[in-house]
């Protein structure tokens, strides 16, 4: 049985006069010690799904439909008091903005012991000793003054080093980091990354990244979901995806990135907007902005298609060319 089992997931937003879906059925496994990417553009529904895991939707948000499965429990149907032995505890969360995670008013020392003490019974000088520990573990150096210090008194990589440390220091089963970079500058972002995966491989812990970057995904994940207006639209291996996307969004995403460019040259972009939720055309949602599309895409949704280790919802996924060698290796 997986870590993580999530299946047939929809969340919905009622509103006056009606109800907004987010996510449509979606459903997936997370192993322990697997590494799972969830990739889309902003407004894809990737955040939405990760905080329906830990029950953390606002309000009026809510799961109408599916099975969230954690460790042989079923998450979706418990209550608040039950939920908080889970949430922070076997699993934690890392949100995109340290500032916003962290309370500017208290020390680094007091967070951390702090929620120590909400998930465990541990004496102050014991919480103390491991917060040490962990603040060490991220790499934080001199751990016992960083334990003083307030958290506009560091940079920003080295918050989300302390942020990482917090989300540690229950020994959590899974990790589910929120665009845990957005914030960094680009050479504070791979050490970020690199240290997340350094911990992963050392603990064995689950990590479910979610992030619009392919290039991050690429680099530290074993499979990917790429979303789409509340979708999945393809999944797979991180390197069969990559290297050989079989839905016309998936291709649009890697084309996009930089590195496919010669210096000097414009950059590819997929055109068109992410729709709204009040606003998903018929058929496949993508059709709109898809260079692929016919009149038989807009008739009806497409299901996930192909190969268990490889699948996309795409009616037209055989058409879409391959990458070559040279784009292939980039």
């Amino acid at each position: 049985m997986a870590l993580l089992e999530v299946t047939d997931l929809e969340v919905e937003f009622p509103l006056v006069r009606k109800t907004l879906k987010a996510i449509h059925g979606i459903s997936f496994n997370l192993e322990k010690g697997e590494r799972l990417g969830i990739v889309g553009e902003s407004g894809a529904g990737k955040s939405v799904a990760a905080f329906a895991v830990l029950n953390l939707l606002s309000k009026p948000g809510r799961i109408s439909n599916g099975k969230i499965r954690f460790e042989d429990v079923e998450l979706s149907g418990l209550d608040a008091k039950s939920m908080r032995h889970i949430r922070g505890n076997r699993i934690s969360m890392i949100f995109q903005d340290p500032m916003m995670t962290l309370n500017p008013v208290l020390t680094v020392g007091t967070q951390m012991i702090e929620c120590l003490k909400a998930h465990r019974k541990i004496s102050n000088s014991d919480a103390r000793e491991l917060s040490i520990t962990k603040l060490r573990e991220v790499l934080i150096p001199s751990p016992e003054n960083r334990m003083k210090s307030y958290p506009h008194e560091l940079s920003g990589g080295m918050r989300q080093r302390v942020v990482i440390a917090i989300a540690l220091l229950t020994d959590p089963s899974i990790i589910i980091a929120d665009e845990p970079t957005t914030a960094l500058d680009v050479t504070i972002q791979a050490e970020i990354m690199t240290l997340m995966l350094d911990l992963c491989k050392t603990k064995n812990l689950g990590l479910i990244l979610i992030t619009h970057d392919l290039a991050v995904v690429s680099q530290v994940t074993e499979r990917i979901l790429v979303m789409y207006a509340g979708r999945v639209v393809e999944e797979g291996l991180t390197r069969d995806v990559i290297n050989n996307p079989r839905h016309p969004y998936t291709r649009g995403l890697i084309k996009a990135l930089p590195q496919e460019n010669k210096p000097g040259e414009r950059l590819n972009q997929i055109r068109g907007t992410m729709p709204s939720l009040g606003a998903i055309p018929p058929g496949c949602a993508f059709n709109p902005r898809c260079d692929f599309a016919d009149n038989a895409c807009e008739l009806e949704v497409p299901d996930l298609m192909g190969a268990d280790s490889h699948r996309a919802a795409c009616i037209h996924m055989d058409k879409i060319p391959a990458f070559s060698d040279e784009e292939a290796g980039k």
